[in-house]
C-alpha cells in the first residue's frame, strides 16, 4: 500500500539525485525485516510518524529489533529520523548508549508546544531553517571516533550527529531534513522559512565523510 508517508519519502530521495533501490519492509510490507533480508542493503531508514513511541518499537517486535542491531554491528547504516531517531536510544533499539528527551521546553528553544515549526539549525556551519514535529535532542560522544556533528539547534544542543555501533553507522537527526517545501506549505510555514539546500543529501551523504 503506497501511503501519503511512503510517497513523500520516495519524493525526498529522488530529490537528492541519488540513485538507489527503495524497498518498503517490516511487520506488514511484503518484506519482513530479518538478517537474511537487511544484509541486502546499504541503508536502514527509519523515519518518523506520531507520537507513540512505545507502539512503534512494540510493533517491531524482539526479533526484528534484534535483526536490525545485528544488521549495524556487522557494518551497516541506520538512519534515525524523528521518531526514528528516538527509537535508537538505550532503551528501544540501543544503537546509542543514552536516552533522548525532546527540544521542546529547552532552554532558548523557540517552539514550546509539538505542533509543526520551522527552527533555525547550525547545519554543518551553515545558518538553515529546518521542519520540527517534537523532535530529539542528541548527546556528543567525544570517545566515539566516528562521531560527527552535523547539526545543532540555535541554543547550542545537538540536533544530528553520526555515531558508529560495532562495524556500523548510525545516523539521527531530531528535525526533518527531509521534509520539502509540502511539509511546510501543510504547516502554514512562511516562504521565509525554508532550508535553502538539501539537508537530507547531506545527512545521507555524513555516512560516507
Amino acid at each position: 500500500m503506497i501511503t501519503a508517508i511512503k510517497l513523500r519519502f520516495y519524493s525526498a530521495i529522488e530529490k537528492t539525485g541519488i540513485k538507489c533501490q527503495i524497498d518498503f519492509v517490516g511487520p506488514k510490507e511484503e518484506i519482513d525485516i530479518t538478517d537474511e533480508t537487511l544484509s541486502h542493503y546499504d541503508m536502514y531508514v527509519q523515519p518518523g510518524g506520531g507520537q507513540n513511541l512505545m507502539g512503534a518499537f512494540n510493533s517491531l517486535g524482539d526479533e526484528r529489533v534484534d535483526a536490525i542491531r545485528h544488521y549495524v554491528a556487522q557494518g551497516g547504516r541506520y538512519l534515525g529520523l524523528c521518531m526514528g531517531a528516538y527509537l535508537a536510544e538505550a532503551s528501544y533499539i540501543g544503537l546509542v548508549d543514552y536516552e533522548m528527551e525532546s527540544e521542546v521546553g529547552r532552554t532558548d528553544f523557540p517552539v514550546t508546544t509539538i505542533e509543526d515549526a520551522a527552527v533555525v539549525v547550525n547545519w554543518l556551519g551553515r545558518k538553515e531553517y529546518i521542519f520540527y514535529q517534537d523532535g530529539p535532542y542528541l548527546l556528543p560522544k567525544a570517545s566515539d571516533k566516528k562521531f560527527l556533528k552535523i547539526a545543532s539547534y540555535e541554543n547550542g544542543d545537538l540536533a544530528a550527529a553520526r555515531y558508529s555501533y560495532g562495524k556500523g553507522l548510525v545516523v539521527l537527526a531530531g528535525p526533518h531534513p527531509e521534509a520539502d517545501s509540502s511539509w511546510f506549505d501543510d504547516a502554514g510555514l512562511s516562504l521565509e522559512e525554508r532550508p535553502s539546500r538539501d539537508l537530507f543529501r547531506d545527512l545521507i551523504n555524513s555516512f560516507y565523510r
